[in-house]
């Protein structure tokens, strides 16, 4: 895995960088695995826009990731490492012993013929999924869950990873990607390892065009709009002065908008000091 330079040839190709795909094994996904996706474009069940700049991009299905690796002692054969326009990172084809076959994140150094497990039992491997209180202390996880048998919500995109500090009572200390410590209880689930496809956050764009396959729309800024299609339009010249806010009045850009939530009281140490 690396990342390809194209030739500039024109103005579009210029700074575009791309992945190289040597660890794809498998072009096709497996249909069996495949779900529609409903576009919505930024709508809400009303139809009205809730958020702004979404719509069009390429045309994809949704692959179901087995977020909550619940087939305990099941061991399952890697048949293939495939790439998901979904997310990051790359996903991996399971066949379990029982004929099943599900979708996970592939970790780093997860390669085709490589088992997982998952359980309590499960070696300490890439790719084996255990509660927190059967993983060693120092050990790098992923794909964690915040409620058990929810399904993991934390450390799920590309090069990401969970270091597992400490054990104390019915919670352990995890330390996110963000820098934030917080508590999280032991009888949830978590990966072995590194999310792979790091390399990820080294590719350039390079072109807008690239953004509206993603289905993002252009964004155009309230500074260079007039007085009446915006509280920061207008002025002679670049106006100055003025707080950002959004085209109705409201503080964005560092304004707090977070609301008390139940999980709040675990976090330890807060990623911004």
């Amino acid at each position: 895995m690396g990342i390809k330079l194209l030739k500039p040839t024109s103005a579009g190709r210029r700074f575009v960088t791309f992945l190289t795909s040597e660890e794809i094994t498998r072009r096709d996904p497996e249909k069996s695995l495949l779900i529609p996706k409903r576009r919505i474009s930024g709508r809400n069940e009303a139809g009205r826009i809730t958020v702004r700049h979404r719509g069009r991009g390429a045309k994809r299905m949704l692959r179901a990731i087995d977020f909550k690796r619940e087939k305990f002692g099941i061991p399952a054969r890697v048949a293939s490492i495939e790439y998901d326009p979904n997310r990051s990172a790359r996903i991996a084809l399971l066949h379990y012993r029982d004929g099943e076959k599900r979708y996970i994140l592939a970790p780093l150094a997860l390669k085709v013929g490589d088992t997982v497990m998952s359980g309590p039992q499960a070696d300490i491997l890439p790719g084996n999924a255990l509660p927190l209180r059967s993983i060693p202390v120092g050990t790098v996880i992923h794909n964690l869950e915040l409620e058990p048998g929810k399904g993991a919500q934390l450390c799920r995109s590309a090069g990401a990873q969970v270091q597992l500090l400490a054990k104390e009572g019915e919670h352990a200390h995890v330390k996110l990607p963000s820098g934030e410590i917080r508590l999280v209880r032991l009888e949830c689930m978590a990966s072995v390892g590194q999310v792979g496809n790091l390399d990820h956050e080294n590719v350039s764009v390079g072109k807008a065009g690239r953004v509206r396959w993603q289905g993002f729309r252009p964004t155009v800024r309230g500074v260079a709009m007039n007085p009446v299609d915006h509280p920061m339009g207008g002025g002679e010249g670049r106006g100055k002065g003025n707080h950002p806010m959004t085209p109705w009045g409201k503080p964005t850009q560092g304004y707090k908008t977070r609301r008390a939530k139940p999980s709040d009281r675990y976090i330890v140490t807060r990623r911004k000091k």
